[in-house]
């Protein structure tokens, strides 16, 4: 029986380490993923829950709103807050949201499920919320009126900003589109999360975030007419914030 043998001439390879296969749950890349998305919910999530909400105190008028930006610029460290909880997550959220988006392909053309239409509406919100959001915060945080120091003149601030037609729309269009963004970004994460396994549950949460994103848009949008509406026209630059403290008039201190 004939075998097979190397010869003593024969040259021996030796086979170096190999390159480990990469698997799910490992490198950079899946980190920075999960950190993504969980920093679309926590704290920028909340944080629009919170500016929506804070906004809507627009509805009872200039002192309210007011009174309202007065009292989230007295929070405790809220410098800290406002830079470790909201501007450095955010310019991480977009930023690498930007990246993800450019990186990937819309194919809504040759498949136009309605799988990929999400895909495709959550990068476009996505863009819109990153423009819309830059200019937000530099025009009503950093630029004219300081509000922090000057909390009574937020309204007139808002308002005069969004006399011009065109803001107006921009801000319209944003506000659905962030909502849209936000709304979706949550079925996203809890499926991902495997908050939401299989399709029956996914399906069904579904619903659930397409009620939330209705409810968090009409607020914001009825907020904006807050400002624009004829209930509170000619606001003047400045106010003084409303206080909830009960002013009795003096006659009725001594019975």
């Amino acid at each position: 029986m004939a075998t097979a043998t190397h010869s003593a001439g024969s040259e021996s390879h030796t086979l170096g380490k190999g390159v480990e296969p990469l698997r799910a749950g490992k490198g950079y890349s899946f980190l920075l993923r999960k950190l993504h998305s969980l920093s679309g919910i926590v704290p920028i999530g909340a944080f629009l829950i919170e500016h929506i909400l804070s906004n809507f105190e627009a509805l009872k008028g200039s002192a309210a709103y007011g009174a309202q930006v007065k009292f989230l610029n007295s929070l405790p460290l809220v410098r800290v807050l406002e830079w470790g909880f909201i501007f450095i997550p955010l310019a991480f959220h977009a930023l690498y949201g930007v990246y993800i988006a450019l990186r990937g392909k819309s194919n809504v053309i040759y498949y136009p499920w309605a799988g990929n239409w999400m895909y495709y509406t959550q990068r476009i919100t996505g863009y819109i919320a990153f423009v819309y959001i830059i200019q937000h915060v530099l025009r009503q945080r950093f630029m004219g009126i300081s509000l922090p120091e000057h909390p009574g003149a937020a309204f007139a601030k808002v308002q005069h900003e969004l006399a011009n037609p065109w803001m107006l729309a921009v801000y319209v269009i944003a506000m659905l589109a962030v909502c849209w963004h936000f709304s979706y970004g949550i079925w996203l994460f809890c499926a991902k999360w495997g908050i939401t396994p299989g399709n029956k549950a996914r399906k069904r949460f579904g619903y659930v975030c397409l009620a939330i994103g209705i409810i968090l848009a009409g607020m914001g949008l009825a907020s904006l007419y807050a400002f624009v509406g004829p209930n509170y026209k000619d606001t003047p630059d400045e106010v003084a914030p409303a206080t909830s403290m009960l002013i009795v008039p003096a006659s009725q201190l001594h019975g």
